[in-house]
């Protein structure tokens, strides 16, 4: 289960409604991303989704893990997507909420999207940015949104590794860009690996219209929007993230296309 990239993210703080409920079923692998949690802080940033696929097959092969299911929000979803399309055999079924990565060259970047690029610029991190950056962008009901998990994510995003050099960068150039952006990549539409798609339909750090747009070019992916959710579906709608995720990764899914 690989987690987003807001600022002090890391695997617990982005699955913690899941994680137990998919290991009555599966065998449930949380690492922190590379420049997040407890992980090294080093990333490419010229071309930093390559660079996560490359960590994650790195982590399956020290662990002995031929091929692994990935389930991936935002940031992860797009190393997950990644990492299939570089080693399709490496990567079991795709769960992909929100994913980073798509269209990102077909339309400006979204006031979400923006939000977390600059919480690290200014006047530097601090709670008050934080707590907006996440009632305002990552959730529907940012109400619901507990201050002990501010708290949790804001002391992580202030380790000074981080902060010298943040690991969610704006693209240095086209070249860059491009690759950031995974629907411009021929692969896609020849990807074997079954996917679904989730997508929340008030998501407004990445755009909802990317759900259409990867059902439109993958050839063997799901797609389930749901109104009244933004960027942290697994954590909004938590119930049905694991009944639909537990029910997609089963080998008698309905849900998984034939």
């Amino acid at each position: 289960m690989l987690h987003g990239g807001g600022p002090g993210a890391s695997g617990v703080s982005n699955y913690g409604r899941n994680i137990d409920v998919l290991a009555q079923s599966c065998r449930v692998i949380v690492p922190d991303m590379p420049g997040y949690g407890r992980s090294s802080k080093h990333v490419d940033h010229s071309d930093p989704f390559g660079y996560l696929a490359d960590s994650i097959r790195g982590l399956l092969d020290h662990m002995g893990i031929d091929t692994a299911h990935l389930v991936g929000n935002s940031y992860g979803g797009a190393a997950a997507l990644r990492l299939a399309l570089d080693t399709p055999h490496r990567a079991g079924k795709l769960v992909l909420m929100g994913p980073g990565g798509i269209g990102t060259t077909r339309g400006l970047p979204t006031e979400g999207l923006k939000a977390l690029l600059s919480y690290y610029g200014g006047d530097g991190p601090n709670r008050a940015k934080l707590a907006s950056f996440i009632r305002t962008y990552l959730v529907y009901d940012g109400a619901a949104v507990p201050d002990d998990l501010i708290d949790l994510r804001y002391q992580a995003s202030l380790d000074p590794e981080v902060v010298a050099n943040p690991p969610l960068q704006r693209p240095s150039g086209l070249r860059t860009l491009w690759r950031m952006d995974l629907t411009r990549d021929r692969r896609l539409r020849t990807l074997p690996n079954r996917t679904l798609v989730l997508w929340g339909r008030d998501d407004k750090v990445n755009r909802p219209a990317g759900g259409p747009l990867l059902l439109n070019l993958m050839p063997n992916a799901e797609l389930v929007m749901t109104s009244h959710t933004g960027h942290w579906m697994q954590w909004e709608r938590a119930e049905l993230f694991n009944q639909l995720v537990t029910e997609f990764l089963s080998p008698e899914s309905r849900l998984a296309v034939s």
